[in-house]
């Protein structure tokens, strides 16, 4: 048994007796030893046995079962986070000598009934096309479909994905770039990628691997992607039939980019000719920047996906979101496309970014 799997076991017992430890407070009626003592060691245990047993298992129970493991465990972070707001709340105002306690209770479970609904819906739909415009002078005109941190497979269904890859077809793309974090682990993944081969912009499909792409095998990763028809980017450039440049590093932390590394790369690239930087990792924004990039893209962070789980992920990266000039470069990072493990999404909604530039 890995030290992984203890802390986080320990760490999702710890915010169900938290709740339940609430739950009591509030409603002392109730008793404590289903909420405080039964309850979170039973759905820990079953919690963390699907979570493994659905990495190296496919079937139909076994989906049932991804997602139940999944979304409870999200929706017990959420249900710790609105707690401890409210157990502050209730410290707050016992402090100023006012007995709260009577609809503190009720209210709390009616702010976790619309945070939950919000944060499955946000999970399960589809995601939206998100435009945005930058000017690269001396570029021409052209149109960009990012797809980053789809994490298709277990789970992410074939049809979700083909939902997906319909939007940006209606948009009719010049050229689609992946971010990495695309292929997971699970049953058909030949099956998503001839998807999205057939998706077949103008000027092709070129990617990135994120940290996921490693994480389930790298001869696995490499072998999804070609069955896609990407071209892929490992401290490599490419040139557009436009004439565009697109350079792209291997995952900045799992692979051990350097900056060194970029500024070497982008180095052989021509400065006449506009230039495009891929990164999975948002990192290495400044010396791309000074290297000579026109655009950066980037994924990974989610924009925490469940908030405020993005104040945690800013711990790690200066930018987590959005569009960002960065010494004239225009660098932007995505969201993504689904979401990895657990199926929510709370205040970061999923997205599918066109880029229209000039």
């Amino acid at each position: 048994m890995s030290t992984f799997f203890i802390v986080a076991s320990v760490i999702l017992w710890g915010m169900q007796l938290t709740i339940g430890a609430w739950l009591y407070f509030a409603f002392p009626q109730i008793g404590w030893k289903i909420p405080v003592g039964i309850a979170p060691l039973v759905m820990t245990f079953l919690i963390r046995f699907g979570m493994e047993y659905t990495r190296t298992h496919y079937g139909t129970l076994e989906h049932a079962l991804y997602y139940i493991s999944y979304v409870w465990g999200g929706l017990v972070f959420l249900g710790f986070c609105i707690v401890a707001a409210f157990t502050v709340l209730q410290w707050v105002l016992q402090l100023c000598h006012v007995n709260a306690r009577p609809w503190t209770g009720p209210l709390s479970l009616a702010v976790m009934g619309v945070v939950f609904a919000l944060s499955l819906w946000g999970g399960f739909s589809t995601p939206r096309v998100k435009r945005i415009h930058v000017t690269v002078p001396g570029a021409p005109k052209m149109k960009i479909a990012l797809v980053s941190d789809s994490h298709v497979g277990m789970g992410v269904s074939l049809s979700r994905f083909d939902k997906a890859l319909r939007k940006i077809e209606a948009e009719r793309p010049d050229v689609i770039f992946l971010l990495g974090d695309i292929f997971e682990y699970g049953p058909g993944l030949k099956k998503y990628a001839a998807r999205l081969k057939q998706t077949n912009p103008p000027l092709g499909i070129y990617g990135v691997f994120g940290n996921h792409e490693y994480y389930v095998g790298y001869d696995h990763s490499k072998m999804l992607f070609r069955e896609a028809g990407v071209n892929l980017l490992e401290n490599q450039t490419a040139a557009l039939a436009n004439g565009v440049q697109v350079a792209g590093i291997k995952d900045a932390r799992t692979a051990r980019v350097t900056a060194r590394d970029v500024t070497d790369l982008l180095a052989r690239t021509d400065p006449e000719k506009p230039l495009v930087f891929l990164s999975h990792t948002p990192l290495y924004a400044e010396e791309a920047a000074a290297a000579g990039a026109d655009l950066m893209f980037s994924g990974h962070t989610h924009n925490g996906q469940i908030f405020p789980f993005k104040y945690l992920v800013k711990l790690q990266f200066p930018r987590v979101y959005g569009l960002y000039d960065v010494n004239g470069m225009e660098f932007y990072i995505t969201s993504g496309m689904f979401y990895w493990g657990i199926p929510l999404r709370f205040l970061a909604p999923a997205e599918i970014p066109v880029i229209e530039v000039n």
